[in-house]
């Protein structure tokens, strides 16, 4: 029970749809707000994830301290844009209210072999970002497919300012994968040693039911440790998994989100 309590609290509440409104930014809001006040016993979800445009509708509604507002950017999901528009478009996110921002690392200079160019790309957004919000570093593992492609493009990311590195847009499949998390969190491991500076890890893209959740839960902790099971240093992104675990937390059918 107290697993799937931490598997909540590690949730990135995520509404990535072409039909998302105001409206609907503003209801995830309230909703997270009437959950603390109906459920205080429970912990919060770790952030609320919107595209840019719902950013401020967000803002406006949210009450829980410690819930973070995070925003996707950088051309998301295919990240198929000019460089300076990715930097704009993040830079925007932070001065609009957002924490967070989960961008799409190059999969068109990674499969070019210009890895430089990637490089450069996250560390210009990270300088546009500035220091204080969070950067996750969405790696695509469904189109890196292999573990020399996914290592790589891991060390990339941590290397240039990744604070986090997260599987999937959710966007494309296979998305999340026990494959690709054992992978990333062994690669975080490896970062840890030779620098000291810890990186987090968001799975996302599939991931539904608490089954799943947990299993995402025991990777970590087989490979990385206590430590790292705190909302600062893991993430799970999704949508319908919350309902879930509270079905299975309450035995009983709750839904808020």
């Amino acid at each position: 029970m107290e697993k799937l309590k931490q598997c909540f609290s590690f949730i990135d509440l995520t509404t990535l749809n072409a039909t998302d409104t105001v409206s609907r930014g503003r209801l995830f809001a309230e909703n997270v707000n009437r959950f603390a006040r109906e459920y205080p016993q429970m912990p919060h979800v770790a952030a609320i994830c919107v595209y840019p445009a719902l950013i401020d509708a967000v803002k406006q509604i949210l009450q829980v301290p410690g819930v973070s507002i995070a925003a996707v950017g950088g051309g998301f999901p295919a990240s198929q844009t000019f460089s300076r528009i990715k930097e704009l478009e993040c830079a925007l996110c932070v001065e609009k209210g957002a924490n967070e921002v989960d961008i799409v690392l190059s999969l068109n200079y990674f499969f070019s072999g210009q890895f430089d160019l990637v490089a450069m790309e996250i560390r210009n957004i990270r300088k546009a970002m500035g220091e204080g919000p969070h950067l996750k570093v969405i790696l695509e593992t469904g189109a890196l497919r292999t573990e020399e492609n996914i290592r790589k493009a891991s060390f990339l990311a941590m290397e240039n300012g990744a604070d986090f590195i997260k599987t999937s847009t959710g966007k494309m499949e296979p998305a999340a994968t026990p494959f690709a998390a054992r992978i990333m969190c062994q690669c975080i491991a490896e970062y840890y040693q030779q620098t000291r500076r810890r990186v987090g890890f968001k799975p996302a893209g599939g991931i539904v039911t608490s089954a799943q959740a947990l299993e995402y839960y025991d990777i970590v902790y087989q490979i990385l440790g206590d430590e790292w099971l705190h909302p600062s240093l893991f993430r799970i992104g999704a949508s319908r998994l919350a309902n879930n675990l509270l079905k299975d937390i309450f035995s009983e059918d709750l839904v808020f989100f």
